[in-house]
């Protein structure tokens, strides 16, 4: 098995955790597939079969970056079947020069890679007490991946964006009818579109992304072109983008003004205003709810922290016996706009019921809350989630048992 470093060293700084090991050699007939996922192939959880919704198993955690065919999918309407070759993006509104390119296009311009994480707004929901509106997204909407485009500045550059541009409008071609019969309903189909202040349009962590983790876009995941807006929750990041339009008012549109808001106080009276930047937050993978852990032998809690605009400087863990927080150990290297994989080492000296909590703390000194907010409507759902686990006082065996 080699030392606990050379472990870490093998698996890229992180410890191989005990559930991807196989227990015995699965030998396959001849002409026999394996149709069930196994531990090394954890099964993604489906929150929505149309338009398609797909959680990652968050338990599954093992590596700073997540593979693309267990990443997350956050769908408003059916992916778009788009052909590379007749796909144009088109630059328009207050620009001097509105400008079409091809794919081709904008792979021969310079490209730049970052690895960011990207969280569905509404992550976390299933936790709102009383329950949202809403998908019921556990831990796993959120992901860290490797991202390779161009600039969107650029792009805007080549446009030529006028003094009076306030904000720049993404369009994707995913569209559809949204609360049919709703007083909330859409005025007949819609495209899924947002707006960037200018400022974060042409931030470095603003690109239109054609590769994720170093392999072309799927079409889930917004082939043949995205945006990738570090540190901003995924309603940013919008995918299939055919249209940017530059504008000089503030864009209202549905997905910006009637969906993907919260409550702001700062002027007294509460108003709405766009979800932007994503929050401090840190969840724990393993152990998960309900585990049985044995008394005097070591565990190693882990999991994923992430943040906005700020990097994660600490992640904190309370076991629940009396000892308060603790300091949690940082893995990787600090990335901007990445999250941080963290651990803590703990040893459990008695039997008994444990609640595991953690914290995360970034750069701006933004501390996890211990309890859910009320003016985030059904999103931003950073709180802290505690789990329950149970410490027994030696190992337990089960018969297996069969069903025919």
């Amino acid at each position: 098995m080699g030392t606990e470093r050379e472990r870490r060293i093998a698996r890229g700084g992180v410890i191989k955790p005990e559930f991807a090991r196989p227990s015995a050699n699965v030998v396959l007939l001849k002409g026999e597939t394996r149709t069930m996922r196994t531990p090394e192939q954890p099964s993604l959880i489906v929150r929505q079969k149309s338009p398609e919704n797909i959680e990652f198993p968050f338990a599954s955690l093992s590596d700073w970056l997540i593979p693309t065919e267990l990443f997350f999918v956050r769908n408003h309407f059916p992916s778009p079947d788009l052909d590379a070759r007749d796909w144009r993006l088109r630059v328009g509104g207050a620009v001097e020069r509105p400008i079409e390119l091809d794919l081709d296009s904008i792979k021969a311009m310079r490209s730049t890679s970052f690895t960011a994480v990207v969280e569905c707004a509404g992550n976390g929901r299933v936790y709102y007490v009383p329950p949202k509106e809403g998908l019921q997204w556990q831990n796993g909407a959120v992901g860290n991946a490797s991202w390779t485009g161009v600039p969107l500045r650029e792009i805007l550059e080549m446009a030529g964006v006028k003094r009076t541009a306030c904000e720049v409008l993404l369009v994707g071609a995913d569209s559809g009818v949204v609360d049919t019969n709703k007083k909330t309903a859409s005025p007949g189909p819609i495209a899924f579109a947002r707006s960037l202040p200018l400022e974060k349009a042409i931030a470095d962590s603003t690109i239109l992304a054609y590769s994720m983790n170093e392999e072309p876009l799927t079409r889930d995941h917004g082939y043949p072109l995205r945006a990738v807006v570090g540190g901003w929750f995924g309603m940013a990041w919008v995918k299939w983008i055919t249209h940017i339009t530059v504008v000089e008012q503030p864009f209202l549109g549905y997905w910006q003004a009637r969906d993907y808001f919260r409550w702001e106080r700062s002027l007294g009276e509460p108003r709405l205003v766009p979800l932007a930047e994503m929050e401090v937050k840190a969840q724990i993978a393993r152990p998960v709810q309900g585990a049985r852990l044995v008394a005097g032998q070591p565990y190693r809690i882990f999991g994923a922290a992430w943040s906005g605009e700020a990097p994660i400087r600490q992640v904190q863990v309370c076991t629940g016996d009396g000892r308060g927080w603790r300091e949690g150990r940082l893995l990787e290297t600090e990335r901007p706009f990445a999250w941080r994989l963290w651990e803590y080492m703990w040893t459990p000296e008695e039997a008994g019921r444990y609640i595991l909590r953690c914290r995360a703390i970034d750069g701006a000194g933004c501390v996890q809350p211990d309890l859910q907010r009320s003016d985030c409507e059904s999103y931003a759902a950073n709180w802290i989630v505690p789990v329950e686990v149970t410490v027994v006082p030696e190992p337990q065996t089960y018969e297996e048992e069969f069903v025919i």
